[in-house]
């Protein structure tokens, strides 16, 4: 048979990234041993439930086959022959039922016992030790940070001496957890064989003892194969043993030698001396990141050397990623306020300054040694550790001088034409693509030789350049992304809908139609084989908010829009099916249908592709239901003026005829005649009908005149 995996015991106390990845691997293969011996088992049951109900079912038939002559048949019930048969088959088959009780038993014992006792005892094992794994690992971490804590003004010895037996208790319990864990893991790579072939050569020996028929070359022949498989499950189990006996061995001297190693600090300094001829290092330390403009917060890393350059690592990482170049640069101890035992790594421009925290003092000392023999590139000479002894005979604690101002300009120059090629390189994916990405280029859903954007930029910069222009003329404060802080507040206020997502921008590029189902994902491929050939790693964070009117990308530091989509424009978003990770959204550039471009972004978040896309499609379902209120509330507004014009028109009409009403009256008035006086110059009496009747024309002219 092949070799078997191991896990490496001797390396569990250094608990590296490495070994953690080796260690999913192989929790990943118990996994698929425990899912597979699952359905194994299923099917095996099913066969022993099978031969069980055939053993029933023949001592059945046994048994009606013996009942045949107490039974009263109308027709035929005498027949003395068929009794007799009936009888000897009714023998014949009591004889199968016994060894089909026979088979029962012995595939019970035989192919039942192992696989069950594989499934129940030796994988619930495994995962029992995982959860303890788990547990102890936690405590580790919460002790370790507790003993970081310690604060280095107010210096109490009951509760350093507490912290250090915490870690120390926390520490040994994860390694004696992890090797009995890794010892129980590489044992089931032995127990995975024998569990998978003892019930198969168990089932196979029973139906070879219950068919006795067949031709004895047959039966020889079995025989012999079955032989050679008992004889390779007896060596692959002594194997087992003698590996079992020397991992036990293996745990009981790392036991007694890592004791010291558990304490955070060396409590005897003469016992293990600061190795000062270091060219490589690697191990856990905090980091300080910056959360605020006075903030700042600390995290516990893997970092590691890697030529000239410090790299760091997360558990769960695959690969690690760079810090800081350490050619040229200087390394000094520091004293910060809440912590000990910290050193600061300052690049060869200043540009970037690091502080980092070790567990002790002399592993704080020994980076420092590392990391100043590294900057003077010690690391490029043959013997390396024999010329960094010897310029480090004096030194206590590793201080870089600044590097000259020659060495300054070139490592500028230097690193100024690597940025350069770089982003030749990056810029070129659209003009000469690589031959990676020349297969992608052609999918018939994207743009041939469509270059591909790793940050962001607006796709208005033209309209951008205008802006800033108009705002440098008039001495407004313009955003540089090109949008005014008031209208986006005034947007935002506007908006029923605030969701805000924390996304990383990985890339655009431009695609042929938004119609495509798969067009989105099949972008996130591109894209990712783009960064991937070029080696770009670095994603800009910014907060995603999600309202009613847009789309707008927010920087999380000085809350600057980057970017603003209207939501008109978003033509088709969705995550990827099997990533939920990343998302992306197609974009509908300004333009006429002809001029249209179509623009795919693709965002990567914290596990809330599908929430983004969720959150997108109710803004644009409450957005279109507002539009369509908005539609109903103008016509209602313009059935109300129709209505109220229409009103006016009447009013104006109604008092035009009742001028014309009056003014018929007015002439009607002054078209009558005059009485002349009497004879003797005295006026003439008028009847009582003919007063009233001038009084009321009088009254009649009066009101008609007051109207007018």
């Amino acid at each position: 048979m092949p070799g078997i995996e191991k896990l490496p015991i001797d390396e569990t106390m250094e608990d590296s990234p490495q070994t953690r990845s080796l260690l999913g691997v192989f929790e990943e293969d118990t996994a698929a041993i425990s899912s597979y011996c699952t359905q194994l088992y299923q099917a095996m049951n099913r066969i022993y439930d099978a031969q069980n109900e055939l053993s029933a079912a023949t001592h059945l038939t046994s048994r009606l086959l013996k009942e045949y002559d107490k039974q009263r048949f109308p027709l035929g019930g005498d027949d003395e022959v068929m009794s007799s048969t009936l009888q000897q088959f009714a023998e014949v088959i009591d004889e199968l039922s016994s060894c089909h009780a026979v088979l029962s038993t012995q595939l019970a014992d035989a192919m039942m016992f192992p696989i069950t006792q594989f499934k129940e005892r030796d994988l619930k094992e495994i995962l029992t030790l995982k959860e303890v794994f788990q547990i102890s690992s936690d405590d580790h971490d919460t002790a370790i940070n507790r003993y970081s804590r310690l604060s280095k003004k107010k210096d109490n010895n009951r509760l350093r001496a507490e912290a250090v037996e915490d870690v120390y208790t926390s520490r040994k319990k994860q390694h004696q957890t992890m090797m009995h864990y890794f010892c129980s893991l590489n044992t089931l790579q032995y127990k995975k064989k024998t569990a998978l072939l003892e019930p198969l050569l168990g089932y196979m020996q029973a139906q070879i003892s219950f068919f006795k028929l067949g031709s004895e070359n047959l039966t020889q022949q079995w025989e012999d194969f079955l032989m050679t498989i008992g004889t390779s499950v007896q060596n692959v189990r002594r194997e087992m043993e003698e590996e079992v006996g020397q991992m036990q061995q293996t745990i009981q001297d790392l036991e007694r030698s890592c004791d010291p190693l558990y304490a955070p600090c060396d409590p005897d300094p003469a016992h293990s001396p600061v190795c000062r001829n270091l060219t490589r290092k690697q191990g856990y330390l905090y980091i300080r990141n910056k959360t605020g403009l006075v903030s700042s917060s600390w995290e516990r890393q893997y970092f590691f050397t890697q030529g000239g350059n410090l790299m760091q690592q997360g558990r769960g990482e695959v690969a690690g990623r760079l810090v800081t170049d350490l050619d040229n640069c200087s390394v000094m101890a520091v004293d910060c306020d809440d912590r000990r035992f910290c050193f600061q790594v300052t690049s060869f421009d200043g540009k970037k300054v690091v502080i980092l925290q070790s567990e002790s003092r002399k592993d704080c000392e020994e980076w420092i040694s590392t990391i100043n023999n590294i900057s003077k590139r010690i690391y490029l000479s043959e013997n390396a550790e024999e010329l960094a002894a010897r310029m480090n005979q004096s030194a206590l604690e590793a201080v870089t001088p600044s590097p000259s101002f020659q060495q300054r300009h070139e490592s500028m120059t230097l690193y100024s034409q690597d940025r350069v090629g770089r982003a030749s390189s990056i810029s070129s994916v659209g003009s000469e693509p690589s031959p990676a990405l020349s297969v992608l280029s052609l999918d018939a859903l994207v743009t041939p030789e469509t270059p591909i954007q790793f940050d962001i930029i607006s796709p208005v910069s033209e309209e951008n350049l205008g802006q800033s222009k108009t705002a440098a003329q008039s001495s407004r404060r313009s955003n540089p992304f090109g949008e005014l802080g008031e209208s986006a507040s005034e947007d935002s206020e506007d908006s029923i809908l605030h969701q805000l997502f924390i996304v990383r921008f990985l890339g655009s590029m431009e695609v042929r139609t938004a119609d495509s189902a798969d067009i989105i994902s099949d972008t996130m491929r591109q894209i990712l084989a783009a960064r991937a050939i070029h080696n770009i790693f670095r994603m800009m964070e910014s907060h995603l908010l999600v309202t009613c009117d847009c789309l707008k990308l927010i920087d999380p530091q000085t809350q600057v829009t980057r970017l603003r989509f209207p939501l008109s424009t978003v033509l088709q978003f969705s995550a990827h099916p099997d990533n939920k990770r990343l998302s992306g959204f197609i974009l509908q550039s300004p333009g006429g249908r002809v001029d249209s471009r179509f623009i795919c972004y693709i965002f990567e978040s914290n596990n809330d592709g599908e929430k983004i896309c969720d959150s997108v499609a109710l803004a644009k379902q409450i957005a279109f239901h507002s539009e369509m209120d908005r539609k109903a509330m103008e016509e209602k507004k313009e059935q109300e003026k129709a209505k109220e014009k229409q009103q006016e028109e009447l009013s104006k009409q109604r008092l035009i005829e009742k001028d014309l009403e009056e003014q018929s009256r007015l002439i009607a008035a002054s078209s009558r005649p005059t009485i002349p006086p009497g004879s003797d110059g005295q006026m003439l009496t008028l009847s009582n009908s003919q007063s009233q009747s001038s009084d009321a024309g009088e009254e009649d002219e009066k009101r008609g005149e007051s109207e007018a």
